[in-house]
């Protein structure tokens, strides 16, 4: 959430940078800005009111000590009268701040002066690229694969849950597996706590972390309980520090975390839907940063050299794009995108994302450090994907397939426990 104090002292800003999103923010602002002015009148009338109140209390005591008692009930009559009010000036105080967090949830992050203007992920801005497109002798798809060698089973998946919920057995599941114990030990080895976060979240981490109201549609929702299953990780891990006053000196803190991810994709159709490129259920790894704000833009680069790693290590052709306004995610404020290209689709495949939130999610969790002058801060959030299993997968079988299999990536053989698929 942006700081209301940002708004009040710079509308204009605030609307400007909104257009890189694509989205004019002016009638929100001016809304937020009258219903914050109304907001600060009433509470100066109700301190004002409380204030009076005080100083009548005193004297009604002094009256009735002195044995003026019809003056002393008289003054009694008149903080009535003023309590009374005080009931009134709170109840529209609660109703306008109700009216102005609503407003203020709304609003998407600012975009760093970095993110380009673009209506689409066509106009993402290629800052990087790594490796090159592998050679095939053969070019099958990476559901044909998974089929023939009886890796994934798609139609089970529909038996049991619907479209997008595939079954991975045998040496597909092994892989999944190893998959998930590398990208795990990795962040470990980089320093991040493991994470085992519950899958369902209740409504205020949705809020905490922005999914809600912006991805409200797009969260699967058990009605009863009133809870969500995780789009990502983040949302649980993320959430341990919403109402959290930290030390200084415990910034930046790191956590890593693998779990299963549901997310509806309603709308989503067409070829970006075949196979692993998109589905309701996927595992992913992830890695939060909760940082301090003068060092958030060090700690974003030094998570995207970690994703880089993974993917050289793992031998996968990709290049780093930069998203733009109208790509970018409700809750960021920078997002660089890694895409691994897909030999047999020919096609980039984005497998992973790594965000400074900075203080917007922070506001909403109320996560605050004290500072070396005795002040609460608000801290700055970042998390990246390291990785998302599905098109990871996709791309290994695709691009390190042969004649007559596919060939495991030497440094997974120790995790998956061979070295390849064949008949």
């Amino acid at each position: 959430m942006l700081l209301l104090s940002e708004i009040r002292n710079n509308p204009r800003a605030i609307v400007e940078g909104m257009k890189v999103r694509n989205v004019d923010v002016s009638a929100t602002i001016n809304d937020i800005i009258a219903l914050d002015k109304r907001k600060r009148e009433i509470q100066q009338r109700f301190e004002s009111n409380q204030h009076q109140l005080n100083e009548f209390s005193r004297e009604i005591g002094d009256l009735f000590k002195a044995g003026k008692g019809n003056e002393a009930n008289s003054l009694k009559d008149k903080t009535g009268v003023i309590k009374e009010e005080n009931k009134l000036l709170n109840e529209e105080l609660s109703h306008l701040e109700g009216k102005l967090q609503g407003l203020m949830l709304q609003l998407p992050n600012l975009p760093d002066e970095r993110v380009p203007k673009g209506k689409d992920d066509t106009e993402n801005l290629e800052i990087e690229i790594w490796g090159s497109k592998p050679k095939l002798t053969a070019s099958e798809p990476h559901w044909e694969i998974a089929k023939r060698f009886n890796l994934i089973d798609w139609e089970l998946g529909v038996k049991i849950a619907g479209a997008g919920f595939p079954v991975y057995r045998g040496r597909g599941a092994r892989l999944q597996r190893g998959l998930i114990q590398f990208f795990l030990e990795e962040a470990t080895k980089a320093g991040y706590e493991e994470i085992n976060p519950p899958l369902l979240i209740n409504e205020d981490s949705g809020y905490g972390t922005g999914q809600l109201p912006d991805k409200d549609g797009q969260m699967y929702h058990t009605e009863r309980d009133h809870l969500y299953l995780i789009p990502t990780a983040e949302v649980p891990v993320t959430n341990i520090y919403r109402d959290v006053i930290l030390k200084e000196s415990e910034l930046p803190i790191k956590c890593c975390a693998y779990s299963p991810c549901f997310r509806r994709e309603a709308g989503s159709y067409g070829k970006d839907v075949r196979g692993l490129n998109r589905l309701h259920q996927f595992e992913k790894v992830e890695i939060v940063q909760i940082a301090h704000p003068d060092q958030s833009e060090k700690l974003l680069l030094e998570m995207v050299d970690h994703v880089k790693g993974l993917l050289q290590k793992l031998g996968l052709h990709y290049r780093i794009v930069r998203l733009c306004g109208g790509d970018l995610g409700f809750a960021s404020s920078l997002t660089y995108d890694f895409e691994v290209w897909s030999a047999a689709q020919e096609r980039w495949l984005e497998v992973s994302s790594v965000s400074n939130f900075r203080s917007f999610q922070a506001n909403r969790l109320k996560c605050r450090f004290k500072g070396e002058d005795g002040t609460n801060q608000l801290v700055h959030t970042l998390n990246g994907s390291a990785m998302a299993l599905p098109r990871i997968l996709a791309a290994i079988l695709e691009n390190y397939q042969t004649a007559d299999g596919v060939n495991i990536p030497e440094l997974l053989i120790p995790f998956v426990g061979f070295s390849k698929i064949d008949e």
